[in-house]
């Protein structure tokens, strides 16, 4: 894992006590979305860090994974593909399930969405217990893309997400730790 430097974004990142159960602190990234230097900043610092590296799309994972991965393929000028809750996408698609706290959930990608001659990045807002991501992950391998690496805006390294990644080799980057 890479952790940035720049820019310093973790005061605009607001801890919400007790939401949405007791005991959580939820991550609100809204001040750092409303704050248009602190935004700018944090894409600009992503478009320096995977420039020249041959990236050819950026892949976002849904929902709020879609805010920094759309905005970093356009700063780019590369293509972004979307990773998507089952049924959201219509074409023929591919799916990985993976496991929550409580319970299942799913990704899906567009079967065409990448190829072999792809190299990406996939982008989410947060890395905590890691399952989103290595599902992400395993689709960019079953469409024979090349992973790059993996970007989030906050990781929270007392969940097991970091430890996750490291066991499987996945390389990846974070802007902020929590």
């Amino acid at each position: 894992m890479t952790q940035a430097t720049a820019p310093e974004i973790r005061p605009l990142i607001r801890a919400i006590h007790d939401y949405p159960k007791p005991g959580i602190v939820f991550r609100d990234i809204t001040p750092l979305l409303s704050d248009d230097q602190g935004f700018q900043q944090t894409i600009d610092h992503l478009a320096e860090r995977y420039a020249q590296q041959g990236i050819t799309k950026i892949v976002g994972i849904e929902a709020r994974g879609f805010i920094f991965a759309t905005a970093l393929a356009y700063a780019m000028g590369i293509g972004f593909v979307p990773l998507r809750k089952p049924g959201k996408l219509p074409s023929t698609t591919l799916q990985k399930r993976y496991q929550l706290e409580y319970g299942e959930d799913a990704l899906e990608i567009h079967a065409d969405a990448l190829t072999q001659h792809d190299k990406v990045v996939i982008v989410d807002d947060l890395l905590a217990t890691g399952g989103t991501v290595l599902a992400g992950v395993e689709l960019v391998s079953d469409l024979a893309a090349q992973l790059h690496e993996c970007a989030f805006i906050i990781t929270l390294n007392e969940l097991p997400g970091v430890e996750r990644l490291r066991d499987a080799a996945i390389p990846y980057y974070t802007l902020c730790e929590f």
